[in-house]
């Protein structure tokens, strides 16, 4: 039995709990108002502050903070405020405030503990660490992490300037650097958690956690001291320095860089200077266009998360092609938990895909013993069979609008009355494909991206003659197999091939004119691209290259150059038979090596991101999405375009129109009317502000 905690009469609680057991432990709940997720707002620490000063008239034994949320812990602090915050320049109050409440945690005259049960990011595993002990919960669903960085800072309510010293530098920078998250065995092991136990015992194990404590054991104590050295920091950070750069460039993610060196430079000190040297280092941070970006990326996520609801009705997918996207997109779906057959015109087409399904499941199932019933899900379905049970049909066979027609033709009239018909083409309009198709309301695109477990965006390709529920539908779907749904006109090359396209091609034509392969794609990485065009243009292959070029060029009316000009030598389509452009090798480019003296053209960037640009406000003034925030959303997670830059709309509102169009304009003087502006570049939605 528990009773109020005494002391606490009168004060109005609107977001935590108190509850004082017989032991005289405090059991602390965490309950946002208003919200189904823990996240810190400013009024939540300000009464979270009003407490702590309460609960030391009249201190318990011990406290045990837990969430009394369903799903999650803390998921940290309220992104909306924070953006706020940043437009007047409230920051580092706002900082310096999350800092005090938590320093006044660990200061507190008796044991703490957090109880960790589901998602504990950011501020909830910054809370956390002011606690004198963490027990979590075993749950598949406990991951504590850290993932400022993705946000461009670092932790900045103390997390950087504990977790070091509990862990040791190497395991806390990593956490940090990477934004990873981890489960709870994988925190117990590195002295993140005290301790892991079930769910159901997570509060009364953490009660006693705090009555009789625990010695951690002496090799962490000992790496937590070792490791945080003045000696030991000026040995590590140039490696960690070293090892960021491989994966981010300095000018492009300042936030790694910054977290190293203040590190460096503190971490000997008493937790005041820590705590104070982070604050400076995250508040400038903050203001940078990276974190502002990113910050905007976070929330064009969630936009795209929030227009799948719950509500698919879908539980058998029946998948046509068994090819590389089809039989991807068959394994995904088991591996989300839906019934999957899978069905091609040959067995030996079944089979591989079968064999790539058990190596995804293998590396994705890390429990053994649920691996069968995994795989169980995803059927070799040589004779059509689940078609008529199936409530979702995926079809991914060639890129030939009479095929796909035919198949349709053949599968429709199998179909339940309710079930979705789909296509995963990459370029080809719907009106194309819904000759002869009975029911044009439930006929859809769901382009997914390659490789299917990797990309995070699928676009759902509509058409006029397209029921909305079907749209919501699939979307939904989206969700539920953890992809994000972009909607799209069923124009050519929908969004992301469109865009991709202009630029894949410049860059092939400027390959085509003797600029070297490498040259090319270290201009375009960075600029921030995740990989250089010449290597995309073989890692899509140069078969599929040429198949969208010839799909997309007239409709877009661009010349296309030599190198996609026709469907490449057998044995050299590129990564998937070794050799393309490139040389492949176990999976990686072999790039031939650039002489020291060889100067790139001075204007080689601008040839291949002016044409994306481009075609991106073509796009939107054609209406391809709804609006310029879609658009950045589906480009930034269907190709990898440089997040910290916001997306390509927003990189025209930064850079400013006038100046993007005097850009183009000098190109088109140059190389011809393949770079005229396209129409659109007078769109409001171009401008800051």
């Amino acid at each position: 039995m528990t009773t109020p905690q005494p002391g606490l009469d009168g004060l109005r609680l609107r977001h935590w709990k108190t509850e004082l057991r017989p032991d005289r432990v405090l059991v602390l709940s965490f309950d946002r108002e208003g919200e189904s997720v823990n996240t810190f707002g400013q009024d939540v620490l300000i009464e979270l502050g009003a407490l702590l000063e309460r609960i030391l008239l009249e201190p318990p034994k011990a406290m045990v903070l837990r969430s009394a949320k369903e799903k999650g812990f803390i998921a940290g602090a309220d992104i909306r405020e924070f953006q706020e915050f940043d437009r007047k320049g409230t920051i580092g109050d706002s900082i310096r405030r999350g800092q005090q409440i938590f320093q006044r945690i660990a200061e507190l005259p008796f044991p703490t503990v957090a109880a960790i049960h589901g998602f504990c990011m950011g501020g909830g595993t910054e809370i956390s660490l002011a606690c004198r002990y963490r027990i979590a919960s075993n749950d598949p669903s406990t991951k504590i992490g850290l993932p400022e960085v993705m946000l461009g800072i670092f932790p900045g309510w103390g997390g950087s300037a504990r977790l070091p010293q509990l862990v040791g530098s190497p395991a806390a920078m990593d956490m940090m650097l990477t934004g990873r998250s981890l489960s709870a065995s994988a925190a117990r092991a590195i002295g993140l958690v005290d301790k892991v136990v079930d769910a159901d015992q997570l509060v009364e194990a953490a009660a006693t956690l705090a009555l009789r404590g625990i010695e951690r054991p002496f090799k962490q104590r000992f790496l937590g001291w070792a490791t945080n050295t003045w000696a030991a920091r000026q040995l590590i950070a140039p490696k960690m320095v070293k090892m960021t750069a491989r994966k981010a460039r300095r000018e492009h993610y300042p936030a790694p860089y910054a977290l190293i060196d203040t590190w460096r430079r503190s971490a000997g000190a008493g937790i005041r200077a820590r705590l104070d040297a982070e604050r400076r280092a995250v508040v400038k941070l903050a203001a940078t266009p990276t974190a502002r970006n990113l910050t905007r990326v976070f929330f064009l996520q969630e936009r795209l998360k929030g227009l799948g609801g719950k509500d698919h009705g879908i539980r058998h997918v029946h998948v046509v092609g068994a090819g590389v996207m089809g039989g991807d997109i068959a394994a995904w779906a088991a591996y989300k938990g839906f019934e999957v057959t899978l069905q091609d015109r040959e067995q030996r087409f079944i089979d591989t895909a079968m064999g790539r399904a058990q190596e995804l499941f293998a590396k994705r199932v890390k429990d053994e013993r649920k691996r069968p019933e995994v795989a169980a899900r995803l059927v070799s379905d040589l004779a059509g069979d689940g078609v008529a049970r199936a409530d979702l049909l995926i079809e991914a066979i060639i890129e030939k609008p009479e095929a796909k027609r035919d198949l349709y033709t053949s599968v429709e009239p199998k179909m339940k009355a309710d079930a979705l018909l789909t296509t995963n083409t990459s370029s080809i309009p719907l009106t194309e494909l819904r000759e002869h198709i009975a029911r044009p309301a439930q006929f859809a695109g769901l382009h997914y991206f390659n490789p299917v477990a990797m990309m995070p965006l699928v676009e759902i390709i509509h058409h006029d003659g397209m029921d909305p529920a079907t749209e919501k539908r699939l979307a939904a779907f989206c969700r539920a197999i953890d992809k994000l749904p972009v909607p799209v006109a069923g124009t050519p090359g929908f969004l992301v091939n469109r865009l991709l396209f202009p630029y894949m091609l410049e860059a092939a034509t400027a390959y085509s004119e003797g600029i070297p392969g490498p040259v090319i794609d270290k201009a375009a990485t960075k600029f921030g691209m995740p990989m250089g065009p010449i290597e995309l243009i073989d890692t899509v292959g140069l078969d599929v290259a040429a198949g969208v070029g010839a799909e997309l060029a007239p409709f877009l009316g661009l010349p296309i150059p030599a190198a996609l000009a026709a469907p490449p030598e057998a044995g050299k389509r590129g990564k998937k038979d070794g050799q393309g452009l490139y040389a492949w090798e176990n999976g990686k480019a072999r790039k031939p090596e650039i002489p020291a003296d060889y100067k790139a053209p001075d204007d080689l960037e601008d040839r291949l991101i002016l044409p994306f640009l481009n075609e991106a406000v073509a796009a939107l003034h054609e209406g391809v999405v709804a609006d310029a925030e879609l658009l950045d959303a589906g480009v930034i997670f269907g190709t990898g375009f440089a997040p910290f830059r916001g997306g390509p709309i927003q990189y025209i509102r930064d850079t400013g129109v006038d100046a993007l169009l005097a850009k183009l304009a000098a190109l088109q003087a140059k190389y011809g009317d393949r770079f005229a502006a396209r129409p659109g570049w007078d769109n409001p939605a171009l401008k800051n502000g």
